[in-house]
């Protein structure tokens, strides 16, 4: 995927499930993807029995968990990190029937029948697509063990055999997002709604997604939860300011953060309406100024770029982001700095919904309960 694509998908009217309480958690160690061939973040886990590892992209702007199913060849199925998932070896594996509820629940994401089996189909902001039959099968958050604790027993997921656009090394996408066929929800039961994640702010550092948990937000800023949007999907906040050297940005009207922001993973660079990223902007780069940092060309869409090449230490300006409530992040220079560039860029339009990427996220715990997000820093 692009370093500024979205994987959130486009739409959604699905119901939302109501988690219980529970004390149990797991916890997946979360990586770059580097190595792999993506900027997105992944974890390890095992589908099947026996359990089959599968290194999944995790994506809280979607509901439809997936992965690549044999048969299939490219270019139907790009090439990945481990071998396909052969759901005729897994004990446990069984098809959706058409008829049944789950594949009822798809709404949008449901494209007919084929010999009786439901078919699922997901396409993304960035103009991704994956297609295949939806099935069911044994999830083990942590490969390797056999406690009853890391396994979501019959969960729903697509069975991909055609993938088009920018995809990359990923064995398939590990779907956070607040509707009834998403991870979070699916395992709610068990881990009582609750889940957090810390994205390491290297490629040789390691962070974690942890199911559960304590019900306390504690040690967390958070910020209330929006729910009264057209896209239920979403994990969407009210950004209400940035500062910049701990001076609030001026000339942005609060009109502008009227869209709320998006918490995703599955985004990599924040995306501010463009009234907000001009101003943001303007006065980094003034900030900056004192400094002497010779410019660097644009690269893409990060248009605010510097060459640190001569210097061994870098001084930044802090950048922070307050949400309603009060709740700021104040980010660290892997959440300000992007190959040299400032990591931000515009959105479509004033009031359209911002996305918090998951640069921004780097080496915060972020929490989600239901009600709020929280944010807490250097914890990864």
């Amino acid at each position: 995927m692009s370093g500024s694509g979205a994987r959130g998908p486009k739409g959604n009217n699905l119901k939302q499930l109501t988690a219980a309480g529970s004390s149990r958690s797991a916890t997946v160690p979360a990586t770059m993807g580097y190595s792999i061939g993506t900027l997105q973040y992944v974890v390890t886990v095992s589908l099947g029995t026996p359990g089959v590892p599968q290194t999944v992209e995790l994506d809280t702007g979607s509901d439809v968990s997936w992965v690549q199913c044999r048969p299939c060849s490219a270019p139907a199925c790009y090439s990945q990190k481990d071998p396909l998932f052969d759901p005729s070896r897994s004990s446990t594996y069984s098809a959706v029937p058409c008829a049944a509820e789950a594949c009822l629940e798809l709404g949008i994401f449901r494209e007919g029948c084929s010999s009786s089996q439901c078919r699922y189909v997901v396409s993304y902001g960035d103009g991704s697509n994956t297609t295949g039959v939806y099935g069911s099968d044994t999830l083990t958050l942590t490969p390797g063990t056999t406690s009853s604790d890391n396994a979501v027993d019959t969960f729903l997921f697509g069975c991909g055999y055609a993938q088009t656009g920018l995809f990359a090394g990923i064995d398939g996408l590990l779907a956070l997002g607040r509707q009834s066929m998403s991870l979070k929800s699916q395992a709610s039961n068990a881990y009582g709604g609750v889940f957090s994640y810390c994205l390491p702010p290297k490629e040789t550092s390691t962070g974690y997604l942890k199911l559960g948990g304590p019900s306390s937000a504690s040690g967390f800023a958070t910020t209330g939860l929006l729910t009264a949007w057209t896209a239920p999907t979403f994990y969407m906040v009210m950004l209400t300011g940035i500062s910049v050297g701990g001076q609030q940005v001026g000339g942005v009207p609060t009109s502008v953060f009227a869209g709320g922001t998006v918490v995703d993973t599955g985004t990599v660079i924040t995306r501010l309406p463009p009234t907000a990223y001009a101003a943001l902007r303007s006065t980094f780069r003034a900030a900056m100024a004192p400094y002497g940092y010779p410019s660097a060309p644009a690269m893409g869409i990060l248009d605010t770029c510097y060459d640190f090449s001569r210097y061994g230490v870098v001084t930044l300006p802090t950048v922070a982001l307050t949400f309603s409530g009060g709740a700021t992040m104040s980010l660290e220079a892997p959440g300000i700095l992007s190959s040299g560039c400032l990591a931000f860029a515009p959105n479509d339009g004033d009031g359209v919904a911002a996305i918090l990427g998951n640069v921004q996220q780097r080496s915060f715990a972020v929490r989600f309960d239901g009600t709020s997000v929280g944010f807490m820093p250097g914890a990864c």
